[in-house]
């Protein structure tokens, strides 16, 4: 009996460590950064006094939230529709063995494996106006020379233009996964019937994707949300044209040194990633009741 204690408590001491570690690491923070959204805290350090939700008011009263918030959205809808589409498309494509096929899904996927302030910072150079290779291009071939990084109305489309190309290559690879994943009977009896390629698209080959895909969107849509690395690389946090709600939160806080006013942005952050997350999850889950019944 005594034995079996013994033992008990030497699983406990083999996780507690680990346990200890966590919660230093994700648990405390979490609850003290709520706890400094409702205070005045300052990154400078001086005392700090409860403010209640004043916080929060002032960030939905701000005119510059309102206006992260939209680029944020519209950043999202129109990078994660375009990479789903090019991503679908190029699974498509991609599905039937080549020869040089696996030369080819290496050279696609290596924009999503490089850090995404690296790549931002080489698209930078990429897209200068004065000496970028991009406008050297079309000046040979008399297409003039637009002002990619310094134009206003063609900061924000450069900015897209960048995540579109690193992350296509993810929805590739995840429309890939679920075409792989069809059973090859199925299109077998499709033929059979004499269906239609359209009608084999609309009918089985969309439908048995759209989890994986549904998947694929959840995923690159919360971390479009956090949109940060490519902005800051590109066009600075402080651009009002491109300046997402994390390039805001970034202003707040290091700019500013409003620690308090940060924190309850960052919050506001997180609620509208659960928020998207939910409805995905949602959307998941009514798929696969679907599928069971």
């Amino acid at each position: 009996m005594s034995g079996g204690g013994r033992g008990g408590w030497l699983k406990y001491g083999f996780v507690a460590p680990a346990l200890l570690l966590l919660i230093a690491m994700n648990v405390f923070p979490l609850f003290y950064s709520i706890f400094l959204s409702f205070t005045d805290a300052d990154l400078v350090g001086g005392e700090r006094q409860g403010v209640g939700a004043l916080n929060y008011a002032t960030v939905f009263r701000a005119p510059q939230y309102a206006a992260a918030l939209r680029t944020t959205g519209l950043f999202v809808a129109l990078a994660v529709g375009c990479e789903l589409l090019l991503g679908f498309g190029l699974a498509l494509c991609l599905k039937d063995h080549f020869r040089f096929k696996p030369a080819l899904l290496t050279l696609l996927l290596i924009p999503m494996m490089l850090p995404p302030a690296v790549m931002g910072i080489y698209w930078k150079l990429v897209l200068n106006g004065s000496y970028g290779i991009l406008n050297q291009g079309l000046a040979a071939l008399g297409l003039g020379q637009p002002q990619w990084i310094t134009d206003p109305g063609l900061k924000f489309f450069s900015i897209l233009m960048v995540d579109v190309w690193m992350w296509t290559p993810f929805m590739m690879l995840i429309g890939l996964a679920a075409l792989n994943a069809i059973p090859g009977y199925i299109y077998e009896a499709a033929a059979i019937d004499r269906a239609s390629p359209w009608r084999v698209f609309w009918r089985i080959t969309l439908p048995m994707c759209a989890p994986l895909l549904g998947l694929a969107l959840l995923l690159r849509a919360t971390d479009a949300l956090k949109q940060f690395d490519l902005v800051m690389a590109i066009s600075g946090p402080n651009d009002a044209s491109t300046q997402t709600l994390s390039a805001l939160l970034y202003q707040v806080m290091f700019r500013d040194g409003k620690v308090g006013l940060g924190t309850a942005y960052s919050y506001i952050v997180l609620v509208l990633v659960i928020a998207l997350a939910s409805v995905f999850l949602r959307y998941m889950e009514r798929l696969r009741q679907k599928e069971g019944a």
